[in-house]
């Protein structure tokens, strides 16, 4: 045990999403006495997933949105998701409450979960590896600067995470999405199969694989295998999909060194010039406006990339004017999102006699296959994209307006109709200075702390990506066999819309153009860690959030042997 008697504890963790779950669980099971700082509402893992398995018959109005409701208290979260309804609304920040000021002109989608287990409890749940190729992009293009590190650098973690979270996917060999530590994958539909023949023949230069998710199908200790029941943004009590109110944050309570305090806004981080460290954090009680604050050896800040960037920025000092560990000026620089849109769907007439039970949760994959061997001669854009698939069958719904009476029009409803298979393209964005987020110098919110402002628009080469990721979808729905080809659109997404920003405190070998070091920490204050999305250098074009885990798992080892050897 590490003796922390001048010290509140060990180690203060600010968030308690995806990262700061992780960063609780490493640093606790290493004998650290660790607090986590949530500024959300309390939530209990099961008990508290009030809209779980409620049909909505059992909401208020069948579960119609209260559209007046959603337009005052939430026009950011009910527009900037499709997993935001009165089965989930609970977990989301009220806008009205909690503003941001939002430029009309360039405006920036915000999502923001409101309670312990933060965004963890509604994301996607989509978990990829980052390549080699995706480390070396900046250095190999020339946008943005090196990563400091390799992907052998990071492939250990990424085991060390997937183990314990569960994702289950299927082997492909492929370079440019490493394969990860797998539990069997998930059943397909019948076309899927049909498809996946079709495109092995018709368009060999793409892989349709199982979309890698954290959702079990093998149980784990606590954890019990998926049983297709659906939605799963609503909560999942069995902890099949992974979140740190299912995983992390158990594990962390159960080593007998976690302090969990929710409702526990931070205010700014307090920085001690004649240590050069930072002392303490400053801390406002949401209900009771009380200001608190607690000291540790070593912080982590891990409240979303817009969080912790805003607590970076509103921690200015002599020292720091700029924004705490800001010597570099690229703090709010270089932020990053992943555009996303329907691509392209195509209309099947395959396997009409074979149907599907339960709620799958995931579709299936296409991993980038454009660009992967330098520019491809018909390119006009750098790096490139992947696809994520939904298929599903026309049935009642789709018809419950049609003209009919009696026994005739209930029999056509009871039909099912065609086969929808539909590719969403997911592009990469390149990091760039202009697009950024900054404090507003007149516009505060209810605790007193400045508003954040946006200044983000997409690049031609953003433009370029979802333009061809439109025809590369048509092309490859004809090859599948559909009879019909529904095109999508290459309308730009609304920047943030992705829930995947990143990058506005990247890290860096060179401290004059990055905040943090290889190994998550601050270039000018040693005891200060980030990692969540806002220490990202490049976006690559996959989900982002395992790449996250297994940063923030080898960072806090890396902080808790640097504590052992007194350097911290």
């Amino acid at each position: 045990m590490i003796e922390s008697k001048q010290y509140d504890f060990d180690a203060i963790v600010v968030g308690s999403g995806i990262s700061g779950g992780w960063a609780a669980k490493e640093l606790t099971e290493k004998g650290l006495k660790v607090l986590v700082l949530e500024r959300g509402k309390p939530l209990e893992a099961g008990s508290g997933y009030l809209g779980e398995h409620a049909p909505n018959w059992k909401f208020p109005y069948q579960g119609k949105k209260p559209r007046e409701l959603y337009a005052e208290d939430y026009p950011v979260q009910s527009k900037v998701t499709h997993s935001f309804n009165e089965g989930t609304r609970q977990f989301w920040n009220n806008d009205r409450e909690n503003p941001y000021a939002m430029d009309e002109g360039k405006p920036f989608m915000w999502a923001r979960a409101d309670v312990v287990g933060g965004r963890s409890l509604i994301w996607g749940r989509q978990t990829y590896r980052f390549s080699e190729m995706d480390f070396k992009a900046n250095a190999t293009d020339g946008h943005g600067i090196p990563w400091p590190v390799e992907y052998k650098d990071i492939a250990p973690w990424y085991s060390h995470v997937e183990k314990f979270v569960g994702i289950n996917g299927k082997a492909e060999g492929l370079p440019q999405l490493p394969d990860s530590e797998f539990q069997k994958p998930m059943p397909w539909f019948a076309l899927e199969e049909t498809i996946h023949e079709r495109l092995k023949k018709k368009a060999p230069d793409v892989t349709l694989t199982s979309a890698r998710v954290a959702i079990l199908t093998e149980d784990l200790p606590g954890r019990s295998a998926c049983h297709y029941c659906g939605p799963c943004a609503r909560g999942c009590s069995t902890g099949s999909y992974f979140s740190s109110q299912s995983s992390t944050l158990p594990a962390a309570r159960a080593t007998g060194n976690l302090t969990l305090r929710a409702n526990s806004v931070v205010e700014r981080l307090e920085y001690d010039e004649e240590s050069g460290k930072i002392s303490r954090v400053h801390v406002i009680d949401a209900i009771s406006k009380e200001r608190l604050t607690f000291s540790a050896r070593i912080f982590f800040l891990c409240a979303s990339t817009v969080g912790s960037t805003q607590i970076l920025m509103n921690s200015a000092s002599e020292a720091f004017p700029n924004g705490l560990a800001n010597s570099s000026g690229v703090l709010g620089h270089y932020l990053m999102d992943h555009t996303l849109g329907l691509s392209g769907a195509g209309v099947f007439l395959d396997n009409m006699d074979s149907y599907y039970h339960g709620n799958r949760p995931t579709g299936l994959y296409i991993p980038r296959f454009r660009n992967l061997n330098g520019q491809d001669d018909d390119a006009d854009f750098v790096r490139g994209y992947g696809y994520q698939t939904a298929t599903l069958r026309v049935d009642w719904q789709t018809g419950m307006n049609a003209k009919g009476f009696g026994a005739s029009l209930k029999d056509s409803l009871r039909k099912p109709g065609p086969w929808i298979f539909a590719l969403a393209g997911f592009t990469e964005c390149l990091p760039r200075e202009s697009n950024r987020m900054y404090l507003s110098k007149d516009k505060v919110d209810r605790y007193g702390i400045p508003q954040v402002v946006f200044d983000f628009e997409w690049s031609e080469n953003e433009v370029n990506l979802r333009r061809d990721a439109k025809i590369q979808a048509d092309r490859l729905l004809k090859a599948a066999g559909a009879v019909f080809s529904l095109l999508g659109n290459d309308d730009m997404s609304m920047p943030g819309e992705g829930i995947h920003e990143m990058g506005t405190a990247r890290m860096g070998a060179d401290p004059a153009q990055s905040v943090l070091n290889a190994h998550n920490q601050s270039h000018d204050v040693p005891n200060l860690f980030i990692t969540d999305g806002s220490f990202m250098t490049s976006a690559s074009c996959v989900n982002p959030s395992l790449t996250y885990m297994a940063f923030t798992a080898r960072a806090c080892d890396y902080a808790a042997k640097q504590i052992a050897q007194g350097v911290l």
